[in-house]
This record gives structure tokens, C-alpha cells and sequence, in this order.
């Protein structure tokens, strides 16, 4: 339950950066940014992999490009179903879904799957020796 809780701080923690940086994306309230928050995390485990496979021809054909705009649109249907989160345009959208992601993938680094914070430990080893 702590990863949960921390993982959705996470994602409210890139919600809120995307809606200081960018003047499409609006957020009224605290209570806004954490349902956003659990919504897109719903969104992404239900409604996001089949928006992928339905655009996958258009992923290849983009190299993969087309991926940001799915996330854009994942963002888009977040912002549609909670009351208090408004994005302007897809461009919006694309830009807050890269924020976001970048977020949730700074913050991973350092979070466990339990939700405890962890740090990288230093492995020495004894009597081997690395000659170049």
C-alpha cells in the first residue's frame, strides 16, 4: 500500500510541475491534482494499451514518434473525466505527458517497489585485481 500511496504522489508530483510550466494545463486545488493523479494512473493500466495496439501502424510508421501523442490523448481523457483539471490543446497535452513521464522516471530512480526511498550502495570486492 506504501508504493501505491508513493507512486501516486509521484504522479501528482509531475501533474503539478507540468501545470507550473505550461500555461495550456490548469489544475484548480489539491483535491484536483490527486484524483488527476489516481485517474491517470487508471487510465494508463486500462485505456492506454488499448489506444496502443489500435494505433500501432501509425506508431511504427512514426518510428515510435506517435507514442507521445497516445500519451497526450491519455492525458487528455484525464482531464475530460475530472472536474478541476483543464488542458487546452493536444500540444498541451503531448508536452504535460513527456513532463510527467520524465517525472515519474527521475523519481522511480530513487523509489523502491515497496515505496521506500533507496539509494545505490557501494559493492567493493576483495582479492581480485583488474590489470589493463
Amino acid at each position: 500500500m506504501r508504493g501505491f500511496v508513493v507512486r501516486l504522489l509521484i504522479a501528482a508530483l509531475g501533474l503539478w510541475i507540468a501545470d507550473q510550466l505550461l500555461p495550456g494545463i490548469t489544475i484548480t486545488g489539491t483535491g484536483a491534482l490527486i484524483v488527476s493523479a489516481l485517474v491517470l494512473g487508471v487510465v494508463n493500466a486500462i485505456i492506454r494499451p488499448i489506444l496502443v495496439v489500435l494505433t500501432l501502424p501509425l506508431t511504427l510508421l512514426t518510428l515510435g514518434l506517435f507514442l507521445l501523442v497516445v500519451n497526450g490523448l491519455s492525458l487528455e481523457v484525464v482531464a475530460w473525466l475530472v472536474p478541476g483539471f483543464h488542458i487546452a490543446e493536444l500540444w498541451s497535452a503531448t508536452l504535460g505527458a513527456v513532463i510527467v513521464s520524465v517525472t515519474s522516471w527521475v523519481a522511480s530512480a530513487f523509489v523502491g517497489g515497496s515505496g521506500r526511498i533507496e539509494r545505490m550502495k557501494r559493492v567493493e570486492v576483495t582479492g581480485r585485481r583488474i590489470d589493463g
